[in-house]
């Protein structure tokens, strides 16, 4: 009975710790990221703070994602993830495309990341805050160049994002399967 009772309390300790760290991250997100008007701005040096989930290489020239993507997002977006299967409100998802460099190396033909091209923004909604152009699907989704990064030049999510996200419908508009940090 102790050993059940211990198990139920610790197992309401974790979820408790889990909704706190959900809410602290949702409120740290909105307050920075985001503006009253949900105009969704793009953080800062994500490289050096955020945790990275994975890379994908578009090598194909003619594709609309050409280039080499890396993935960042905070690292309690991380843990909740790795706890309940899906991301918490609140969590903020980068993905930086830059062009696609190769050349010969010591160890044979090598590709890696060129020069910064754009990057997506995903901001993570339960709460349907805004009713916007930018807003669907329970995501915030914006688009920055390098030439402005201040800038969304995204249209809307229906115009702009939203066709090259529905593959990845049943896995909540996030290509997850590309993302091994993601996994316990």
């Amino acid at each position: 009975m102790n050993k059940l009772m211990s198990g139920t309390l610790l197992t309401a300790v974790m979820l408790g710790s889990l909704s706190a760290m959900a809410a602290e991250l949702a409120e740290d997100t909105y307050d920075r990221y985001v503006s009253a008007e949900g105009d969704i701005s793009l953080p800062e040096d994500a490289r050096a703070s955020w945790t990275h989930l994975g890379s994908w290489i578009v090598a194909d020239d003619k594709a609309p994602g050409h280039g080499f993507h890396d993935v960042y997002t905070q690292p309690e977006a991380v843990q909740g993830y790795r706890e309940a299967g899906t991301f918490p409100d609140g969590t903020v998802l980068i993905k930086e495309i830059r062009g696609i460099e190769s050349g010969s190396k010591t160890t044979g033909h090598a590709q890696w990341a060129g020069d910064k091209g754009v990057w997506f923004v995903m901001v993570k909604d339960d709460k349907g805050r805004f009713d916007g152009p930018h807003w669907g699907k329970g995501w915030g989704w914006a688009l920055y160049e390098a030439k402005d990064p201040s800038k969304n030049v995204s249209k809307s999510f229906a115009e702009t994002c939203q066709s090259c996200h529905i593959p990845a419908e049943a896995t909540g508009w996030v290509f997850t399967e590309g993302y091994p940090t993601l996994r316990k």
